[in-house]
């Protein structure tokens, strides 16, 4: 063989391999700065809604359904007035187009009675990904046991302000939501056993309240379920309430509280909401806050210079209908109503 030839085989066969090699450090260079990198995410976009009117909120409507709960009697865990308001709520979710989850649960009273409670959750449009939750507390006291109660203070109560008003807030939002529907997704959430908790000075434990909420918190009620933020409505209807920002809203929700103060303000509803802070001991948004990492605020009558920090009503035979004025429920009723409206057209 030419041995010029044999050299030049040699040379084609070493710049083959020097190209090959080439190409091979080329394409592990890319694929280490690739696995190197940080993908860049594309934010996901908004989704839009077909744009609604936001509905009138009647007072009226309301009223009637903080009256049937009453009608039932106390709603105390383990009672038959309990158990029938419970499926009365169900059949009216129901009526009004909502697929309806009962979350049963027990749990073990400061008695020590174990106590058979039921959340009820209001879905609209379920497989929504953005959604808000809206929620109260359906039970009422077992006890009369304000510093105020004068007599039958072993006897459970009414409740018309303190639980059922919020329920009627949400029973009347529910209908609006049939009747003008709207894209995004709503959780109306009737909160359990809220009510049963120790208020004994010298033994007090906050986690004795709020048993229902604590069980959502726990076991929510879709897999992950992460809503955009909640709102709470505890004692939503009493004459001339006073609905504070309180500081567990403030520390878990600021925006969530100071956009909606703001929007009730324009709607010329701060003579109810009014800018100023106040103090709460436990309500069921301090358990969706800290337990469920769902940033909630809490809509709450509070008054000044009262002797329980609430109503003089408040854990009295004395909250019933006479408490309860439409006016306040149509005030409170509208602000949230607006929210939920505004929200769906991406205008809140």
């Amino acid at each position: 063989m030419n041995k010029d030839f044999t050299i030049e085989k040699q040379s084609i066969g070493y710049l083959r391999s020097a190209r090959y090699f080439f190409i091979w450090v080329v394409i592990l260079t890319l694929f280490i700065s690739f696995e190197s990198c940080d993908v860049e995410e594309v934010p996901e976009e908004p989704p839009v809604y077909t744009t609604v009117n936001v509905p009138k909120f009647e007072g009226d409507s309301a009223y009637m359904y903080v009256k049937k709960q009453v009608d039932f009697g106390p709603r105390v865990p383990n009672s038959e007035a309990h158990r029938q308001c419970k499926d009365w709520f169900v059949q009216q979710f129901k009526k009004f187009g909502a697929d309806v989850i009962e979350q049963d649960f027990q749990a073990e009273a400061y008695t020590g009675e174990l106590l058979n409670g039921t959340n009820v959750i209001a879905q609209y449009n379920p497989k929504e990904r953005k959604r808000i939750v809206l929620a109260a507390h359906w039970d009422s006291r077992h006890i009369a046991d304000s510093p105020l109660s004068t007599e039958r203070q072993g006897e459970p109560i009414l409740g018309a302000d303190d639980g059922a008003s919020g329920v009627g807030v949400l029973l009347e939002i529910a209908r609006n939501l049939h009747k003008y529907p709207i894209g995004m997704g709503v959780d109306l959430i009737l909160f359990d056993a809220e009510d049963y908790g120790n208020d004994d000075s010298s033994a007090r434990d906050m986690f004795s309240w709020c048993l229902g909420s604590q069980h959502w918190s726990r076991n929510l009620h879709a897999k992950n379920y992460k809503p955009e933020y909640g709102i709470l409505l505890d004692m939503v209807g009493a004459k001339d309430a006073r609905f504070a920002k309180d500081q567990i809203s403030m520390q878990y929700a600021p925006q969530v509280m100071n956009k909606v103060w703001k929007l009730a303000k324009s709607m010329k509803k701060n003579n109810y909401f009014v800018d100023q802070p106040t103090t709460i001991g436990m309500d069921d948004h301090y358990m969706v806050n800290t337990i469920a990492n769902i940033p909630m605020i809490d809509i709450i009558n509070k008054p000044v210079n009262t002797e329980t920090g609430f109503g003089d009503y408040w854990h009295t035979h004395n909250d019933d209908m006479d408490v309860i004025d439409p006016a306040t429920l149509q005030a409170s009723g509208q602000v949230v109503l607006a929210v939920v409206y505004r929200e769906n057209n991406g205008t809140f």
